[in-house]
């Protein structure tokens, strides 16, 4: 079963449950044999074969394909695509004539990364043996992950090495999402404070209260330690799809970079589970609109909320709100999107939490698009900004195409921000 499969804006994930295998013990010899994969050496775009898409072997591909030809317009004429580029094996233009014609599209070498997107997709579909999805498990106390990079953190985790762009691909379109989280709350985060970094004097803030629930205070006498983790830390996904189709291992390797806390992970919004009975996107079968709840240890639980942020807030399943325990994600939300009413109506609820808010975006556009629309609404008074726009050191290095813009591509998690409801300071009279 893939985890994914939609078209335009939304990334296409073609990995299979099954090729992703449980996690394997850690191993400081492996590690230290790895050190290799330091020197990895990339395995040439040329070496694998390239078919059009309209001439995949596999039957999505050619879909996709016809999709393209029925939705996406030529960048240069306005007209419907109907003609292959020769270069990246894609859809882009309407004739032959018009994609001679495209300079942009020449000049700036667009086909290469069009190529990529077409060597990618049919990497993932080619049955090869997939090391890069053997996720290691627990790590040994005295290693210490390093957040500053994917190569870095896959070999200070002990994973598999990375040899080849298509290992690195198809590893980071997966990770991208609990890695991100991670990366954001970690001690060890590679967001520095400002000058020197993008998060703000109220980000700070908020990272010291979060960091507080996942490293509490050392002490020696447990019966006078202060006990306030009463509660599971919950991170809450709102807007989810893809996301929410990951398995429950692949968010483990979130929890296995913060060993002493349990965790909640809320998945909020019509799209956010995928039956894999009847391979649709829908509402659950809980009764009176419950969260579907699957465990997948004691540590981790994930739930699922099939409807829109704001009618549960509404209704008041998910208070009390508490910025020591809880935070937000918003993988690419598509604020100016058609969901945009749903955006309106949910902002007050995500800012009035006063929990961290991080969004990202496909690009630095994107992201940019994103941010504008949260500064020109009127709850904008309302709002601080807890992490100024930003590269995301963990975004997906897997590119993708969007299937109604086809000269387009992009990168999941590319880029990422945030900000939180605005605090007031007690003033003293």
């Amino acid at each position: 079963m893939s985890l994914l499969n939609t078209v335009a804006i939304r990334s296409q994930a073609t990995v299979s449950s099954s090729r992703i295998v449980q996690c394997r013990p850690f191993s400081l010899l492996k590690g230290a044999l790895s050190l290799l994969a330091l020197n990895k050496t990339e395995t040439p775009l040329e070496t694998h074969k390239m078919y059009p898409w309209d001439e995949s072997p596999y039957e999505d591909l050619r879909t996709r394909a016809a999709f393209i030809r029925t939705k996406a317009r030529c960048p240069t004429t306005g007209k419907s695509v109907n003609f292959v580029c020769p270069y990246s094996g894609i859809p882009t233009h309407h004739s032959e004539e018009a994609w001679k014609e495209d300079r942009a599209y020449h000049e700036n070498k667009t086909f290469e990364l069009l190529k990529k997107v077409n060597l990618y997709e049919h990497d993932l579909r080619s049955g090869r043996k997939f090391d890069e999805f053997v996720f290691p498990g627990q790590q040994e106390m005295d290693c210490t992950p390093n957040m500053s990079s994917w190569d870095a953190f896959f070999y200070t985790r002990d994973f598999s090495p990375m040899n080849t762009e298509f290992n690195l691909a198809a590893a980071s379109k997966v990770l991208t999402y609990p890695i991100t989280v991670a990366s954001v709350f970690h001690q060890f985060s590679p967001y520095q404070f400002q000058p020197q970094g993008t998060v703000t004097l109220e980000g700070l803030k908020s990272l010291a209260a979060l960091r507080y629930t996942l490293y509490p205070p050392y002490t020696k006498n447990a019966e006078t330690s202060t006990v306030f983790k009463d509660r599971a830390m919950r991170i809450f996904i709102v807007g989810a799809k893809m996301e929410a189709m990951l398995p429950g291992y692949v968010w483990k390797q979130f929890g296995y970079l913060f060993p002493d806390t349990k965790f909640e992970f809320h998945f909020i919004g019509p799209e956010c589970y995928f039956d894999p009975a009847t391979r649709q996107f829908g509402a659950t079968d809980q009764p009176h609109g419950r969260a579907l709840v699957q465990r997948f240890d004691e540590q981790i639980t994930m739930h699922y909320h099939t409807a829109y942020f704001h009618e549960l807030y509404e209704m008041g399943d998910l208070f009390p709100f508490d910025p020591y325990l809880d935070s937000f994600f918003l993988f690419h939300p598509g604020f100016t999107t058609a969901d945009e009413i749903h955006w309106d109506k949910s902002l007050k609820g995500l800012l009035d939490s006063k929990c961290p808010i991080y969004v990202t975006g496909y690009h630095a556009k994107d992201a940019q698009r994103e941010y504008n629309w949260l500064h020109k609404h009127p709850l904008a008074p309302e709002m601080d900004v807890l992490m100024e726009q930003t590269d995301n050191y963990f975004g997906s290095t897997k590119l993708d195409l969007v299937d109604i813009n086809p000269t387009e591509t992009f990168q999941a998690n590319h880029n990422m921000f945030a900000v939180r409801g605005k605090r007031y300071h007690a003033i003293k009279k």
